[in-house]
């Protein structure tokens, strides 16, 4: 159950850009073709990044759990309650749900850390990630450390996984991936060892336009790769699959005349979240807070050996008072105004005037 768990991580930022087909008896088979160089589609530009499981996905989406983790610190350690904006927000109230925690990752694929914003702060995640992942922060240097109050929050999160596959998939001819042509994929042909499908599962074929397969691991990761599912987020997609795949009588092994297509994938993005940007809510307490800076990376790579994944998330949290002191303020006496005298100590001033045409009290 763990290793269909973790693989939430994987399938999200897989489902939006995997086109394959799984070609059965009577599908002709692509020739392998083997030491071509790489080539990857470009997705970055046009990939969307979605806060949580339960968000309304478009056709290039991608979702990872870092948000999440921090999401989940904010609401229950530090906010001990709901957070609420106002108006409140559809992917505010899906964060607040906490579909996605830390019982969904071992022990070692992740790092989170949240505290008072500093350097020091700063220095320890750098220092954590480093001997954890041997890794540096993409996102860290884009925070200001050096403007915090001392009930401020820094929220951070990093997840890193490798796999392997047990055996490498054959290397396939070009191909085209919709109207998109001469793209380079890996799987299974004709001459494919059986050791190599031996690490594909079928969950369920219902044509080769619609089914869903789980690749096997070297590690307790799974790869699941689905086409034809219409459901709009990756939730309710996770448990379709899972349905189809307990209701499925079909054969679940990869047969000796199956064939198996799948797209080289390398995409790097990264995003600000605005929309929860400078939104007032309250603690259990009642101390207010605004969300000052939100961002999370996404960099994923599949291919015949096997793939990576690497995200990022942090927030900077600012006491919503001191937000508004921080706030360069302008007292612009342009326009219509008023002016007083009085003595110090006098209860009522003795000269008062409105002025609103300049030119009746400024000679040239």
């Amino acid at each position: 159950m763990k290793k269909i768990v973790i693989a939430l991580v994987i399938v999200s930022v897989t489902l939006s850009v995997v086109g394959y087909w799984v070609k059965r008896e009577e599908q002709p088979v692509l020739p392998e073709q083997e030491g071509k160089q790489t080539t990857q589609v470009n997705t970055d530009a046009q990939m969307d990044v979605v806060l949580s499981l339960e968000d309304e996905i478009t056709d290039n989406t991608a979702w990872c759990g870092t948000f999440n983790l921090i999401w989940n610190d904010l609401k229950n350690d530090l906010a001990k309650t709901d957070i609420v904006f106002t108006p409140q927000l559809k992917v505010v109230e899906n964060l607040n749900k906490g579909t996605f925690n830390t019982s969904a990752l071992s022990e070692e694929s992740y790092y989170q850390k949240y505290g008072t914003p500093s350097l020091a702060l700063k220095q320890e995640i750098e220092q954590a990630i480093e001997e954890k992942f041997h890794e540096k922060s993409d996102i860290l240097d884009q925070f200001n450390w050096g403007n915090s109050g001392p009930r401020d929050y820094f929220l951070y999160s990093m997840l890193k996984k490798e796999f392997e596959f047990p055996s490498v998939f054959t290397q396939l001819e070009n191909g085209n991936f919709g109207s998109f042509q001469d793209v380079q994929y890996f799987g299974i042909g004709k001459t494919t060892e059986e050791e190599v499908r031996e690490q594909v599962d079928v969950m369920y074929y219902h044509s080769k336009d619609d089914f869903a397969v789980k690749l096997l691991t070297k590690g307790n990761d799974e790869v699941i790769l689905v086409k034809g599912n219409s459901q709009n987020t990756f939730g309710s997609m996770y448990e379709d699959i899972l349905r189809q795949d307990e209701q499925y009588e079909g054969g679940h092994s990869f047969g000796e005349e199956d064939t198996l297509q799948i797209p080289n994938i390398k995409f790097d993005l990264e995003k600000e979240f605005k929309e929860l940007q400078g939104q007032p809510f309250l603690f259990a307490n009642g101390d207010s807070y605004k969300i000052e800076k939100a961002l999370q990376t996404i960099q994923f790579e599949l291919d015949k050996k096997g793939g990576r994944i690497k995200s990022e998330a942090g927030m900077m949290l600012k006491e919503a008072a001191a937000i508004m002191e921080e706030e360069p303020r302008e007292f612009l006496v342009n326009d219509t105004f008023t002016i007083f005298l009085k003595e110090q100590e006098k209860d009522l001033p003795y000269f008062a005037a409105k002025i609103a045409d300049i030119t009746k009290v400024q000679k040239d």
